[in-house]
């Protein structure tokens, strides 16, 4: 799905009315986090979250968190509910057998960066990682989720769009209220290349907790794009974030075409922006895990742009993990 415009402005008739629904599924998610107690499986736990629905770079994220432990010693898996994807789990992803339609598109890419345990049941996924002798797991998404013990939070937040208009789902992007979610976490990861607004400066240093600047970059060199005619097309939480990317490195974007968040390409799709881009005489763009969904047989017309998280401060990050893997030693 795309998120409601009304979530990113002032809160308006839409979220009002709307605001009701979004109280009953505060009170739900809170009650739920209150009523469960959290089951420690054996390996050290990792998670990465966010407050709001969408996009805000917990996959990178993960990755990025997975490549310092590693710096320090540390192998990670990854654990992931496979969003998108038919299997329920346990089940240890192979690149070479599963698809998106099986695990999901994220799940794709965490395997790049090591072994990748997809699992509905968080319990579980950790059960089938421990027999496996996995000593770290890096839980993708599943902060909202009580029932699997994490050692370590890392809350990501979007310093351009923050927690949008503040409200609760249906009426705002929130997933729980702020007060609660900072209450769980141990960090705040505060995504984006631009000052954060004074308000959302605010609320996040009145946490106390440590906050990480972080960027996304290109992970390969990204010349090439420079003054290169493209079409570029994404279906992910926040697309514009991609195009604003693609535009920051100088690439010249005759079409922009965005999808909801985890669309599923068929060969239509591609072939129309294919046939779009070849009248054009431009190249055909998306992002690495758009291109996790793409036909097999459409992916050579498709050129990717793959991201990893610059942290700002890395020796910062480094206290918390070394704190965490000592434990482990």
């Amino acid at each position: 799905m795309k998120a409601p415009s009304f979530w990113y402005g002032s809160p308006g008739l839409r979220a009002r009315l709307l605001a009701p629904l979004g109280a009953i599924y505060g009170a739900v998610g809170r009650r739920r986090m209150r009523r469960v107690a959290p089951t420690k499986v054996g390996p050290k736990v990792i998670c990465v979250g966010n407050l709001v629905a969408g996009g805000t770079g917990k996959t990178p994220t993960a990755i990025g968190l997975a490549k310092r432990a590693a710096e320090l010693g540390t192998v990670a898996a990854f654990l992931s509910r496979g969003y998108g994807g038919r299997l329920t789990g346990p089940v240890r992803v192979d690149p070479s057998r599963h698809t998106a339609a099986d695990v999901g598109d994220e799940p794709l890419l965490l395997a790049a960066h090591g072994a990748v345990y997809v699992s509905r049941d968080r319990i579980a996924g950790a059960r089938l990682a421990m027999a496996d002798g996995v000593g770290l797991l890096i839980m993708d998404d599943g902060f909202q989720n009580p029932f699997l013990h994490k050692d370590l939070s890392f809350l990501v937040i979007d310093a351009q769009t923050g927690i949008g208009n503040g409200q609760i789902i249906p009426a705002g992007p929130l997933r729980e209220y702020p007060q609660d979610g900072f209450r769980r976490a141990d960090a705040i990861v505060l995504m984006g290349d631009r000052a954060p607004a004074p308000h959302l400066s605010q609320l996040i240093s009145a946490t106390g907790l440590p906050i990480l600047g972080a960027r996304l970059e290109p992970s390969r060199d990204a010349e090439w794009l420079r003054g290169q005619t493209i079409v570029a097309f994404a279906g992910i939480g926040r697309p514009q974030k991609f195009f604003n990317m693609l535009s920051r490195l100088g690439a010249d974007i005759v079409s922009r075409f965005a999808f909801p968040d985890h669309h599923r390409y068929d060969a239509d799709d591609i072939m129309r922006l294919a046939e779009m881009a070849a009248a054009a005489e431009a190249t055909l763009v998306t992002t690495t895990k758009d291109f996790a969904r793409l036909p097999i047989e459409a992916r050579q017309m498709v050129e990717l742009v793959e991201v990893e998280v610059a942290w700002s401060e890395p020796e910062r990050l480094d206290a918390l993990l070394s704190a965490l893997l000592s434990e482990n030693r």
